[in-house]
């Protein structure tokens, strides 16, 4: 049997038992059906990142023709990616929506539309032709919107899930518009007319395609400035839904980018440039409105849109690499920009994951509210303070090694570039380091005022650890977090394939020049592993030798001041004021604040709301100078049904009097003529 067939037929049965079992049968199913579709799409992705790929046909309809199906290397890592985020989403969104146990028809919905994103996203990697991919990309926006609107009794979901399901269909117009371009140029929908195209058109027009198909993706990916729905609906999704949009959904835009640099090998220095500049901005822009937001699930959204800039910088190195002839630096950026593609993926995940626990024992994701939660949710602090470390890039995590593998193929650049490119390469690793450094400063703010000090706030129930099904995903993508920053050769090394793709036949060593890369990455993060297990060890002998000790609790000594309160610590904002002050003339801010006057004083208060600029000027402008000028045709809608019957009659006179014009021009020409 054909395994797209086989695989299809059993997430079909799937979906049809759905709805029609009860809640713990529902949960098995999902699980074991999603575990199937690990193991079953994962074989053939081993086996293509082992060198023998997997190519199908699919007999299509008239207007389709023959359908290829191909499981490249390319495709094989996204697929593996794909696979472990959904497999461990479905288990902890298993124990996530056991709050909403009594909805049992929007549960049923909510799993459906869960397989039917996982298949579409697994079909996206694998389908070589223009129509079907477009119906695959559909079927994935389609159930990721049904996901996002869980709660649609919240008119804020509604609102964030509308904006998604636009923004998903512009880029969907822009990757239309492309393919048709191809197909009027080729007269083909496989993606190998793609190829031909750029093989026979001009260098400007394979160079306006790939800019077309750049923004088409961008829009999924979260580029600046195609980036706004992001912050929206990651905020308004059930935690799972977060930890998987952010972990692969928005990384399928990344695959669209990278499969069409493999279509369209042309210009890629000036395709480089654009990409590195853009991902430099987003990354920067990303995480600069991440340390300002008081939401916790929106700061997590902003990180997302920082570390696809991330991604986007090593894609950019790896372009300027194979227009520069610089064989171990497009190795290296692209390699870094898949390997953090996967980095992302899982440190994510574990940071919405917690969130989603933080949002369960507390029901508020308001980060000025919180802390002390290390007290009662130890096993999510713990987890959460891990992934907050490797998304800021330091060892022995796995968000050092791809941000090492990029600042290597930058500085690798630098070294065999000319003057203008050193400026950029330079630029490139300044922003780099800027976004380090601020994820620093931003996870710092999040992870101090959350889990540390004291609890701002009374809670109407005690907040309590998550369930146990909840935390054994999140230990497991840990294990593998630590995995890839101790053991990076074995990840790295996995990337040869993709990574050959783009390369062509290059020597190896291009990933290891002067001296072995990964041997120093390696040292590092095993010198860190045993920092921290030095750490540990000495805090259990502290343990051991004070177990046994009276152990009294006391105020922390205040300078003398003997009536301390909760208030009197750091808030998010204040933690911040300094950056936010450095921040104002780039970013934009909403106060709200009421002076403290008189004699005694009545309530005062001050606010301060990140707004996004770019979405300010992009989105709301427009639609509020739109709004004012359709306002003007108002006196139409006058609620007059002689006004309404008018309207219907000049529509009718309309409709006959263009036809009618048409005619009177033929006979009129047909004079002319004559004469």
């Amino acid at each position: 049997m054909n395994p797209v067939a086989l695989i299809l037929s059993v997430v079909f049965i799937v979906l049809v038992f759905i709805p029609f079992t009860k809640k713990r049968t529902t949960q098995t199913l999902l699980i074991a059906c999603e575990f199937f579709i690990f193991c079953f799409s994962g074989f053939f992705a081993i086996e293509a990142l082992t060198g023998q790929s997997t190519s199908y046909i699919l007999i299509g309809s008239i207007v389709t023709g023959n359908i290829p199906i191909v499981i490249d290397p390319l495709a094989a890592w996204f697929i593996l990616l794909i696979n472990f985020t959904f497999l461990t989403g479905s288990i902890y969104g298993n124990s996530y929506m056991k709050a909403y146990a009594d909805r049992k028809h929007q549960l049923s919905l909510h799993w459906i539309s869960y397989l039917l994103s996982h298949i579409g996203l697994l079909a996206v990697c694998v389908v070589q032709h223009m129509l079907i991919f477009l119906f695959v990309w559909e079927i994935m926006a389609l159930s990721s919107f049904i996901m996002v609107i869980f709660e649609s009794e919240k008119s804020q979901t509604i609102k964030a899930g509308i904006n998604y399901l636009i923004q998903s269909h512009i880029g969907i117009l822009l990757l239309t518009i492309g393919f048709g371009w191809v197909y009027v140029e080729t007269g083909s929908w496989s993606f190998d007319a793609i190829k031909l195209f750029g093989q026979t058109g001009s260098l400007l027009e394979a160079f306006g395609l790939m800019l077309l198909f750049f923004a088409g993706f961008s829009f999924k990916a979260g580029f600046v400035p195609f980036h706004t729905w992001l912050p929206q609906a990651h905020p308004a999704a059930p935690a799972h839904v977060s930890g998987v949009m952010s972990g692969v959904l928005i990384k399928i835009g990344i695959y669209g980018i990278l499969r069409m640099l493999l279509l369209l090998p042309n210009n890629t220095i000036e395709i480089g440039i654009v990409i590195l500049i853009i991902s430099i901005i987003t990354g920067i822009y990303g995480v600069m409105l991440a340390i300002v937001q008081h939401n916790l699930k929106t700061l997590l959204a902003y990180h997302s849109i920082e570390n696809i800039g991330i991604i986007g910088i090593g894609i950019g190195v790896g372009c300027l690499g194979l227009g520069l002839g610089n064989e171990p630096m497009a190795a290296i950026g692209f390699a870094g920009a898949l390997l953090h593609t996967l980095n992302h993926s899982l440190f994510k995940s574990v940071l919405f994951y917690g969130a989603g626990n933080v949002y369960q024992a507390t029901h508020s994701v308001n980060i000025e509210s919180f802390g002390g939660l290390i007290k009662r949710m130890p096993h999510t602090a713990f987890l959460f303070l891990i992934a907050s470390l490797a998304i800021s890039g330091l060892p022995p995590f796995n968000g050092f090694i791809s941000e090492f593998l990029i600042y290597s193929g930058l500085i690798n650049g630098w070294s065999h570039g000319t003057f203008i490119y050193i400026l950029i390469f330079a630029f490139a690793v300044f922003g780099l380091s800027l976004i380090g450094g601020l994820a620093i400063l931003c996870f710092t703010k999040a992870f101090g005022t959350i889990f540390l000090g004291s609890p701002r706030q009374t809670f109407a129930q005690e907040p309590q650890e998550s369930s146990r099904m909840a935390l054994i995903p999140m230990y497991i993508i840990i294990a593998l977090i630590i995995a890839i920053g101790v053991f990076p050769s074995i990840f790295v090394k996995a990337l040869w394939l993709p990574v050959q793709q783009f390369t062509g036949n290059m020597h190896e060593n291009a990933f290891t020049f002067s001296p072995s890369l990964l041997s120093i990455a390696q040292q590092i993060g095993i010198a860190s592993l045993i920092f921290m297990a030095l750490t540990g060890f000495i805090w259990f002998i502290r343990y051991q030798l004070t177990k046994r000790q009276t152990v009294t609790c006391a105020e922390t000594w205040g300078c003398g001041y003997i009536a301390p309160t909760p208030k009197m610590q750091y808030t998010a904002s204040s933690f911040v004021r300094t950056y936010r002050k450095l921040a104002e003339p780039i970013l934009l801010f909403q106060k709200h604040k009421k002076e403290v006057s008189g004699i005694f004083p009545h309530e005062a208060f001050h606010s301060i709301h990140s707004l996004d600029r770019v979405e300010m000027y992009l989105i709301h402008m427009p639609l509020k100078r739109m709004r004012f000028w359709l306002n003007r045709f108002s006196f139409l809608q006058n609620g007059s049904l002689q006004f309404y019957i008018l309207y219907g009659l000049l529509f009718i006179i309309i409709l006959i009097a263009v036809p009618s014009l048409e005619y009177l021009y033929h006979i009129l020409a047909h004079f002319l003529n004559i004469l």
